[in-house]
């Protein structure tokens, strides 16, 4: 075969196996973004492509070597040419398995440094940037109480603050959340926690209805928790010392989590929120088994649509048989809204205190 010919072969066959090679790690990307979600996802066609693409690779070897031997006729390809070939074609085999199962290891620890932003409630905010499971960095708020730079040793439970607004963290739209915090503790009604505000996620208009329908889509993910451990004095993460709160357009993420996610909080308070009661029991039908979840709904006297949306959802779940503890409160009342809030919020703040308290 001319000597022109095998080479613009080689290139054809090098142009096809990169192309493919790159589309097969689109699709695996694509597949562990699904799987952290627990989102259905075909590995068909991550396959195929990476077999196509390690042929392609096994051709390019094969050319590679007939180019550089140059054309000897009557004679066919040296033996260490092929078995080099083979080998060649078994590590890439290797690859693509190996590409195929990665979404099922847990992700590598993630070094994020978190800077200050300012003062809130007496305390200290911070922020960060965490990538997200696709890959985009998010912003991180933690909030550390005055309490945190008194005792070196002292380690701390955490409050995941959710937010309901896609993109914005939850101290963005209700700034004055951590005074409710503070207030809690300086009343002796609370001990003190670490407050961490996660971004919503951008690709919903409705965060809230994401975490109810796929519970592995908390905001705090593996790679988040992970993150907040390294650089702070918390708690592990886990039901015996993380907990979720969620206020106005939080407060359905915040049920959603606690309901679903048992195993990874300890308690759960929502205050001043509208909720889909059927929702939010397809959500604690998903909890593990062994685990119970606790979850208070909070709300002023005067909010009469918020009382009864959390009584449909109290009702709800014991109508489904849930396993799950509710509470319901609506006794709080005073002269302005915002004075409603902090006091809903130091009462949302002492249930998850006390519930964190108990193995």
């Amino acid at each position: 075969m001319p000597r022109s010919l095998l080479v613009l072969l080689l290139l054809v066959a090098a142009v096809a196996g990169s192309w493919l090679a790159r589309s097969a790690m689109l699709r695996w990307r694509d597949l562990r973004a699904a799987q952290t979600y627990e989102l259905a996802a075909e590995t068909r066609p991550v396959l195929v492509r990476a077999g196509a693409a390690a042929l392609c690779l096994t051709c390019v070897s094969a050319l590679g070597v007939a180019v550089l031997l140059g054309e000897r006729p009557g004679r066919g390809p040296a033996p260490r040419a092929v078995a080099a070939a083979g080998a060649e074609r078994q590590a890439v085999a290797g690859s693509a398995d190996r590409a195929v199962s990665a979404p099922s290891s847990a992700p590598p620890p993630v070094a994020v440094p978190f800077g200050s932003v300012g003062r809130a409630a007496g305390g200290e905010l911070l922020q960060g940037a965490v990538p997200g499971p696709d890959g985009r960095a998010r912003a991180v708020r933690v909030w550390l109480p005055a309490e945190y730079g008194q005792d070196p040793a002292a380690r701390f439970p955490v409050i995941v603050l959710h937010s309901g607004t896609a993109g914005r963290t939850a101290d963005a739209d209700l700034p004055d959340v951590f005074d409710g915090v503070a207030s809690a503790v300086q009343q002796g009604k609370s001990r003190p926690f670490v407050v961490v505000a996660p971004e919503a996620p951008s690709g919903t208009g409705h965060p809230c209805d994401l975490v109810a329908a796929a519970p592995q889509a908390v905001a705090d993910d593996a790679v988040l928790r992970t993150a907040v451990a390294a650089a702070f004095r918390t708690l592990p993460a886990g039901p015996g010392g993380w907990s979720v709160l969620g206020v106005d357009g939080g407060a359905p993420c915040a049920a959603a989590a606690g309901l679903a996610r048992p195993d990874l909080y300890g308690a759960a308070a929502a205050v001043s929120g509208r909720y889909d009661a059927k929702a939010l029991t397809g959500a604690a039908a998903e909890a593990p088994g062994a685990v119970t979840a606790r979850l208070l709904l909070a709300s002023a006297k005067r909010d009469g649509e918020a009382s009864a949306s959390a009584r449909a959802v109290q009702s709800a779940l014991r109508d489904a048989r849930s396993r799950a503890e509710v509470r319901t409160s609506d006794v709080v009342q005073d002269y302005t809204a915002d004075r409603e809030r902090l006091r809903l919020v130091r009462v949302a703040v002492q249930y998850l205190a006390e519930k964190l308290a108990k193995p």
